[in-house]
Formats: C-alpha cells, structure tokens, sequence
C-alpha cells in the first residue's frame, strides 16, 4: 500500500485477524506481494479490485487454504502461518484455525447426494462430534436464520442457486466461527437471485458477525464495508472507510471504481 494512502486513517484496536507481509506465489506468478491486513472484532472488511489482483488468494491464505510463502497469519493471538523473524507466539493448527474461520465460496460446494439438513450438520458432527439431536436443532436454526427452514429436507438439485448458497452460509455458520470469510458469493448467480444472498450477508452484519467480503457487488460493498481494501497487481492500493468510494486518494482506485459503478 502506498504509505501516503494510509496517513490519515485513525487507528484501530487490537485485531481478531492480522496479516503481515503476506507473500504467495503459484510458480512464477507472485500473487500476493506483502500483504497487509488487520480485522476488528465485528467490522465488516470488504476487498474489491480486478479480477486477478490477489483477492481471493488473500481470503484463502487467511484460514490457510492456501499456505502463504512469507508472512505471519495471527488469529487471536496465535501465529499459523510462517511467522516473522524475531517474532515469537505461541503456534496453533491449521485445523483449530479453520474450524473458527467459516468460508463461503464462490461455488456452493454441497454434497448433492446429501439433503439440506444433512449438508448443514455434517461438519458438527464429523468434526466437532456433536451428536445427531443436537446437530440437526442447531442445523434448523441457522437455516431458519436464512430463511430456508422450509427447504430443510430437500436436495441440492431441487433448490435455486440463491438458496444453494444460503444454505452454504448456514453450513458456515453453524460452526460458530468467530469470523466469516465469503469469496465472491454473489458470482456464480444469476442477476435475480443475487439479492436474497446479499440480503442473508446484510443480516450476519447487522448482527455483529466479523466479516471479509471479497465483491464485484459495489453497492453492497458501500452499505456494509466499514473498511474498504482496494488491491491491484498482488497489493493493497489503497485502504479506508465509505470515503474510499467518493473520494480515493489513488488514481488507481478512482479509475477503478469510475469503471465499475
């Protein structure tokens, strides 16, 4: 990030999230560049930019689907990634990471011989080995929380793709994770469909649910990014509040966001 870019933005508390000189590479391509990012508890971080920035790199290397080459990836206090030298925390498992970092992805990724109660239970009790009573009540109420309480013993092939991704953020969040993560997940809809799940997304928001939201949905961005990451070319551009949408700093930024609303 340009260092200019960032001068006034106020300071913040301590991070649930800190990402520090994150560098990824696939081969020859060096996607992710030093990367920096920090995340409160219970703001709303939105990453937008253009296609093949390092977005949804970023978001993965966050709960370490992808292993970042260099950097530190500090959940609440615990480092899971390479670490920074002369750095010194205590060390957790990737596997303790991803069980409180929920993810939506861009595909919905259910299991279509599976039902929708079925899908949503599975991770409570494969991994947390919660029984089944307990697991499908909790089940209902994250699919009633989106709206899909009535689609409860359906299969996936029987559900639209708004619902389908509904009920991947009810799998997410029936985990309980302390943050969400959602890849782009308006993006394999169709137009009309993709106001129900912006709508699901809005609600986890206004009741307080940490987020990073990688978006080409610009709107949405504006409404619920308290903070607002611009990248480009493996790099953050630049970084801020609502103001970053009327009144960038960077000429990269502004001709971006020109293009796109």
């Amino acid at each position: 990030m340009n260092p200019a870019a960032s001068a006034d933005i106020p300071a913040r508390a301590d991070p649930v999230v800190r990402l520090r000189g994150i560098h990824k590479s696939f081969g020859s391509n060096h996607v992710l560049k030093g990367v920096n990012l920090r995340v409160e508890r219970g703001e709303h971080i939105v990453v937008f930019g253009p296609s093949g920035s390092g977005k949804s790199t970023l978001l993965r290397t966050t709960n370490l689907l992808e292993q970042p080459d260099e950097g530190s990836v500090v959940f609440q206090g615990k480092e899971y990634g390479p670490g920074l030298e002369g750095e010194k925390l205590a060390r957790g498992r990737p596997r303790e990471l991803r069980q409180a970092v929920g993810m939506v992805f861009q595909q919905f990724n259910l299991f279509p011989h599976l039902s929708v109660l079925d899908n949503v239970t599975l991770g409570l009790r494969r991994v947390k080995g919660i029984d089944r009573d307990e697991a499908e009540l909790r089940a209902a109420t994250q699919l009633d929380r989106v709206g899909l309480l009535n689609k409860i013993g359906s299969f996936p092939s029987l559900l639209s793709g708004g619902q389908q991704q509904r009920v991947a953020i009810a799998r997410a969040l029936v985990m309980e994770p302390a943050v969400m993560l959602f890849d782009e997940p308006t993006s394999a809809l169709d137009p009309e469909l993709v106001g129900e799940v912006l709508a699901a997304m809005r609600a986890l928001a206004e009741a307080g649910m940490t987020m990073i939201v990688v978006t080409h949905e610009m709107g949405f961005a504006r409404e619920v990014g308290d903070f607002n990451v611009f990248m480009d070319d493996g790099v953050i551009v630049e970084e801020g509040g609502r103001e970053i949408f009327t009144d960038a700093r960077e000429v990269r930024t502004r001709e971006f966001i020109k293009a796109v609303l």
